[in-house]
């Protein structure tokens, strides 16, 4: 049996990020079979108990993770070629009225907050912010298995080759894609159910089958839907809630 460095126990453990069991482990915060360690790189065995204190429990419950309505005109990430970010739409004029949460907005909040997944200017729909390394690697780790819902408006002809094509066998950047699930919605659009997430990737899979995608909305992340959340709005996740 092989030691592993402590921080990717924790990760492995679900405790936290690696990222964040390292703040954890520099400040004390970390116990290894009753022992307090304080040491970066310190590696344990995998039968070892590994412990948060109490301190670091509740910042870990403390956590927000956001979901946004992101409209069409918004990049997701870091603002670019003078396009505003999706986190630009957090105000407190903008958190959904019907929000169950208890959580009281503030502007804390916003320290740390990456989205976990995007979805390109041109798209809108479901995208989630998050200051939660653990929902960060369930949901864009390479080993995610969460998948992702999208509803796909489409002109051009599609043959039932071409279908079976978007469900499996086309390659982007020279890789072939993980299966997807492709059906008709309705005369003209799409419903694409995806487990991972190339750059464009839904627009660049119509392109080669002779589609061109005219609008593209993602409605679900695992078990986590758009549901009744108004365009350009947020909320918090529910504490019941898991993707």
């Amino acid at each position: 049996m092989e030691k592993i460095r402590l921080s990717k126990r924790m990760s492995e453990l679900g405790l936290c990020s690696r990222r964040e069991a390292d703040g954890y482990i520099e400040k004390g915060l970390v116990e290894v079979d009753g022992e307090t360690v304080s040491e970066l790189g310190y590696k344990v065995y995998p039968d070892q108990k590994v412990v948060l204190r109490a301190a670091a429990q509740t910042a870990q419950q403390q956590r927000v993770t956001i979901l946004i309505y992101k409209p069409i005109g918004y990049v997701s990430g870091q603002a670019e070629h003078g396009y505003k970010p999706a986190s630009a739409l957090l105000e407190a004029s903008t958190h959904w009225a019907d929000d169950p949460s208890p959580i009281k907005f503030h502007r804390s909040q916003f320290i740390g907050l990456a989205p976990a997944g995007r979805l390109d200017i041109d798209s809108q729909g479901l995208l989630v912010l998050t200051q939660d390394g653990r929902i960060a690697k369930q949901l864009i780790g390479e080993d995610s298995t969460v998948d992702k819902e999208y509803l796909v408006r489409v002109k051009g002809r599609l043959e039932e080759s071409g279908l079976a094509l978007l469900c499996q066998g086309l390659k982007l950047d020279g890789e072939y894609l993980k299966p997807a699930k492709v059906t008709w919605q309705n005369e003209d659009q799409l419903r694409f159910v995806l487990r991972e997430g190339k750059k464009r990737q839904i627009r660049r899979m119509c392109e080669l089958v002779g589609l061109t995608v005219t609008g593209l909305k993602r409605i679900r992340i695992g078990r986590v839907k758009l549901g009744k959340l108004p365009l350009g709005q947020w909320r918090y996740l529910g504490e019941n809630e898991q993707f």
